[in-house]
């Protein structure tokens, strides 16, 4: 089991993508999305998925995704944005390496996605209403998944995936001590 690997968690648009390449640069790990990899798998885009299989074959589907990665080692995985709503996603995160919470304010959440229409859950007439109540939904939630809370505030990707590195080496140093 890959007990070395990072688990990035937090809403679309939290920064899981570009933080997530960054810190697997600075921490020489390799990195992966699971969005990423199932568009590669299927060779559609997620979008798609939605819209043939629904919410419930999507979940499925990044399910198996995420237990197949967590055996791995040695990797930076952004999960989806709802990645967390299943229990079992959850434990398979917490058991196989360390869950970071990339945490941030709803008017970033919404300047940074509002113009993408690759968003399935945000084709709503209220999209920003619906990212309000998908973060009040998933919070307590990402919350649970946590062994790290990041702030992601103003501070650039690079910056925070600086930060980070320094925060998980400190961590992993003290898990080692004797």
């Amino acid at each position: 089991m890959g007990t070395d690997n990072i688990f990035l968690v937090g809403m679309m648009g939290a920064g899981k993508t570009t933080i997530g390449r960054a810190l697997a640069r600075k921490m020489g790990l390799v990195f992966t999305d699971t969005d990423r990899e199932l568009v590669d798998r299927t060779g559609v885009p997620v979008a798609t998925i939605f819209e043939i299989e629904g919410e419930p074959g999507f979940r499925k589907r990044e399910s198996q995704i995420l237990a197949e990665l967590a055996k791995q080692s040695g990797i930076v995985i952004a999960t989806g944005g709802g990645a967390v709503l299943a229990e079992e996603n959850r434990r398979v995160m917490r058991e196989n390496g360390t869950v970071v919470y990339l945490r941030a304010r709803l008017e970033s959440l919404w300047e940074r996605t509002r113009r993408d229409t690759n968003r399935p859950l945000l084709a709503t007439p209220d999209p920003r209403g619906t990212l309000a109540t998908l973060l009040e939904q998933r919070e307590p939630l990402y919350l649970e998944a946590a062994h790290l809370i990041v702030d992601t505030g103003p501070q650039s990707p690079a910056t925070l995936a600086t930060r980070l590195a320094a925060t998980l080496k400190a961590r992993l140093r003290t898990e080692e001590a004797p």
